[in-house]
């Protein structure tokens, strides 16, 4: 093989490192000068010059650069994945090209990093691989020592690459994607890359450090685990992005544990095999939910081990530490220890029947198993013996005078939600007790400690440490996050059985450790979603599971949105398959879908695509003070991390723009004189202008239709970060004249006949009654629903007297159909709940008499 290069080449720098770091030396390196004559001869068929250029045995020739590049590697026997294929090709065809676009968003979006010696991670990077000596010798050959001025000759060198016109302007969409990527915050999308740059705190911004409990790897998700940890803390991300924080969102697989041990085992697999392949089935499930984290990583890590096992020493040389000897349960049948969530009995304080070996999922105290009544392993059914072992503890009553300090701070002063505040304080209240940290396993974090080499980490000292060692696999100055309380926000998510892992046990391994570690500011709590009206199990075959939405024909957004809208924050709540298609089709499909399609079909069809002039009248400012209070509401509320109730604020600024444009008519007042289509262009104005601004409330809660909203009225970018900023201000984002591109319906009607095969689909083995929206059930085990509350009773009582006035009003003004239907959906909805309250049947009594 014959390798021509030329001098001042920085496409040639690449080849030559990559020709000796592959060992391909027998290739012939030929050096030409700049304007050497032989240049246009190097591949005789090219009708200009182009180095550099790799003549092969069989006498073709390679000249580009990248696929140079590739055919090294693959004769030195390093195949390219597709992936690096594909950043290859990208590069070739769109960054080394002529200045585009792409090429000014990477500029921009490169240039606070390295511009500001203060952002170094990037310049780190490029002068860490600078230094390998087949970069050095490369370069040296190449650009002779002189670095960048080398470069000049060249560029003068190159033809004049075709371009536009001089006197052509930019495509509005060009000037657009610009504003977007330098000016909007948002991700740069290239050839199917995604660039996110390695997230830092930085001095005077909101820096905020976002985490969801970590899904154990072998249970795949269900509903009630997506909407309690990920989806919750990625609605909260995502606005806190609109909103320009500094934000970083990590989460990964908990992947260490017996019950790692035993589903490798079940399906004869190796432990680690079990981890990548659930960990491949989780990462496809919330890329579906479009779960948008910064990183997503596991347990089973180098770091992972380093950064657990510098604080398990710490804790040992400040004397946090206790040694004792246990009793624990073990199974003779198994030959194992029983890890505490593979042995179930009695919970000896409530008398739940299954309650697990750390925790009664009814009583939510944390117990012993050797405390269970009646224990039983779960794995073979057997009556486990009790025996003795040595372990270490965590000292934590040594550490509760530090504890209730930083509690009593972060408090007062963060957003903790009721049931996290609850918990955390019976905790406190009943008196902290030493905690075990080792267990005698195979799988897990292994203790460095000369004394318990057998043993392993207990996975609840050693999971919540998962955060630091996922955010130091996604940036080596991972300590600016974790070791920095004074500039970071931590918000932690999670459903309410982890909180006093979050609140008490990991605050105490940290404090301990004693290295300024940050903690948690903000915990963030649900109560638990059921599914219709039992729980949820896979075994069984009841509920929908995350593997299982997509193949319900039903779009993640509809999911995100129902879930989102039921999210159990003061209280439990359920999933429901009539209710789900009562939401989509009321609130979705003729609330929200049925506004933002009318604005935009009016200026399709009465003002030729082009955002007609605004002349405000009295009631125009009426709506759009109402509209900026819901804004503001909702900035309150997501600022609270009330995601619901913020949702709510989206539903109501739709539903007073169909009021709106029902009051007004647009569609007669175009038919009329001068005033009358006047009065017609302002309300089509201000209602697209209104989809506009709901098109930017969306994004953290269904971001695929966001999107679609925008690309529908060709909204510009930078609109979102605008209308967030501060306490929030409704802002003309569409003006006159503006062109907006082709409208059509956001939403699909979910039908009877196709939920109610989806409800049969998941029902597992449950025998329902005809009714979709039946709640009761016979079972004496749940005779405590059927209990009356006099209290919330009343409560409902007053709405449903209060929602009824409001369908008497909508019906008295003569309202859309659509907008009272909606109303009177939500008027019997409270009757059902009102019913079941003081413990009556929800569904009405049929009428006698009456005639079908």
């Amino acid at each position: 093989m014959k390798l021509f290069v030329s001098e001042g080449n920085p496409h040639c720098v690449k080849v030559l490192v990559v020709l000796e770091l592959t060992g391909q030396l027998y290739c012939l390196v030929t050096i030409l000068p700049l304007f050497h004559s032989f240049l246009d001869k190097v591949v005789p068929f090219l009708n200009r010059p182009v180095l550099p250029v790799l003549l092969l045995p069989s006498g073709q020739h390679l000249f580009s650069p990248n696929a140079i590049c590739q055919y090294l590697f693959e004769v030195g026997g390093k195949e390219a994945s597709n992936s690096s294929s594909q950043f290859l090709e990208w590069e070739a065809t769109e960054l080394q090209e002529t200045v585009t676009v792409a090429d000014i968003v990477l500029w921009a979006a490169f240039y606070p990093i390295l511009a500001d010696p203060g952002f170094s991670l990037v310049r780190d990077w490029f002068e860490r691989v600078g230094l390998i000596p087949a970069c050095v010798r490369a370069s040296q050959k190449v650009l002779q020592g002189k670095g960048l001025e080398s470069l000049k000759n060249f560029l003068k060198k190159q033809p004049t690459p075709h371009t536009q016109r001089k006197d052509s302007q930019p495509s509005t969409n060009a000037i657009e994607v610009l504003i977007l990527f330098v000016w909007g915050g948002m991700d740069v999308f290239t050839m199917g890359f995604v660039w996110r740059l390695h997230s830092l705190p930085q001095e005077g911004k909101r820096n905020v450090l976002v985490t969801s409990a970590l899904p154990y790897v072998n249970n795949v998700p269900h509903l009630g685990n997506i909407i309690g940890c990920v989806l919750s803390a990625d609605v909260f991300a995502r606005y806190g992005r609109l909103r320009g924080w500094n934000l970083l969102y990590v989460c990964g697989t908990d992947e260490y544990g017996t019950a790692t041990e035993n589903k490798a085992r079940e399906e004869g697999l190796t432990p680690r095999e079990i981890c990548d392949k659930y960990h491949t089935v989780h990462s496809a499930i919330y890329k579906w939910f479009q779960i948008d984290f910064d990183y997503f990583g596991r347990t089973t890590t180098d770091r992972q081990t380093e950064i657990s096992q510098n604080i398990f020493w710490r804790l040992h040389e400040r004397g946090f530490l206790l040694e004792d000897t246990v009793e624990q349960l073990r199974c003779e049948r198994c030959q194992r220890f029983l890890a505490d969530r593979f042995v179930e009995g009695v919970c000896p304080h409530c008398r739940y029947p299954e309650a697990r070996g750390d925790q009664c999922d009814k009583c939510g105290r944390l117990i012993n198993a050797v405390e269970l009544k009646e224990p039983q392993c779960k794995v073979c059914g057997q009556t486990p013996v009790i025996r003795t072992s040595k372990h270490l503890f965590l000292d934590l009553p040594k550490l509760e005078g530090d504890l209730e300090q930083w509690l009593e701070r972060s408090l007062s002063s963060g957003d903790w939600t009721p049931n996290a505040k609850h918990i955390t304080h019976s905790w406190i209240r009943d008196g902290l007790k030493p905690r075990c940290i080792t267990r005698d396993l195979q799988w897990g974090t292994p203790v460095p400690h000369p004394d318990y080499r057998e043993k392993v980490f207990y996975v609840w000292f050693d999971a919540p440490i998962g955060y630091l060692s996922i955010t130091a696999n996604y940036t080596s100055q991972w300590e600016k996050w974790w070791k920095n309380p004074q500039q970071v926000e931590l918000y932690n998510f999670m459903a309410k059985d982890n909180v006093p892992f979050h609140s008490v046990v990991f605050p105490c391994s940290l404090l301990g450790a004693q290295d300024n570690y940050t903690l948690v500011n903000h915990l963030i709590a649900t109560e638990y979603l059921n599914y219709e009206d039992t729980k949820f199990s896979k075994s069984r075959g009841v509920g929908v599971f995350g593997d299982m939405a997509k193949d319900t024909g039903i779009v993640s957004d509809v999911w995100r949105f129902y879930l989102l809208y039921m999210r159990p924050e003061g209280q439990d709540s359920a999933f429901c398959w009539a209710d789900m298609a009562l939401k989509n089709n009321s609130e979705l499909l003729n609330n929200l879908g049925n506004f933002i399609n009318r604005a935009g079909m009016f200026v399709s069809k009465f003002f030729e695509g082009c955002v007609p002039e605004i002349v405000l009248r009295e009631e125009d400012k009426c709506l759009i003070a109402q509209v900026c209070w819901e804004l503001k509401q909702y900035i309150q509320l997501l600022d609270k991390v009330r995601i619901r109730d913020a949702l709510k604020c989206i539903l109501n600024i739709s539903r007073h723009g169909n009021q709106y444009i029902q009051v007004n008519e647009p569609w007669k007042k175009i038919k009329g004189g001068d005033n009358d289509r006047q009065r017609a262009g302002t309300v089509t104005a201000v209602s697209v202008n209104m989809a506009c601004l709901l098109s930017v409330l969306l994004e953290p809660y269904m971001p695929t239709v966001s999107v679609t909203i925008r690309a529908q009225l060709q909204a510009p970018a930078c609109c979102g970060s605008a209308m967030l900023a501060a306490d929030g201000c409704f802002l003309r984002s569409l003006s006159t004249g503006h062109r907006i591109g082709t409208v059509s319906p956001l939403f699909q009607k979910l039908g009877s006949e196709q939920i109610e095969a989806l409800r049969k689909r998941f029902g597992g083995q449950q025998v329902w009654k005809n009714s979709p929206m039946h709640l009761i059930r016979k079972s004496q085990k749940n005779a405590d629903f059927l209990s009356t509350d006099p209290q919330r009773a009343t409560q409902l009582a007053a709405a449903v007297s209060e929602q009824g006035d409001k369908v008497r009003a909508l019906k008295a003004q003569k309202a859309d159909k659509s907008v009272i239907t909606v109303e009177v959906n939500k008027l019997l909805e409270l009757k059902k709940e009102l019913a079941l309250t003081e413990g009556k049947n929800p569904e009405p009594s049929p009428q006698k008499g009456k005639k079908k």
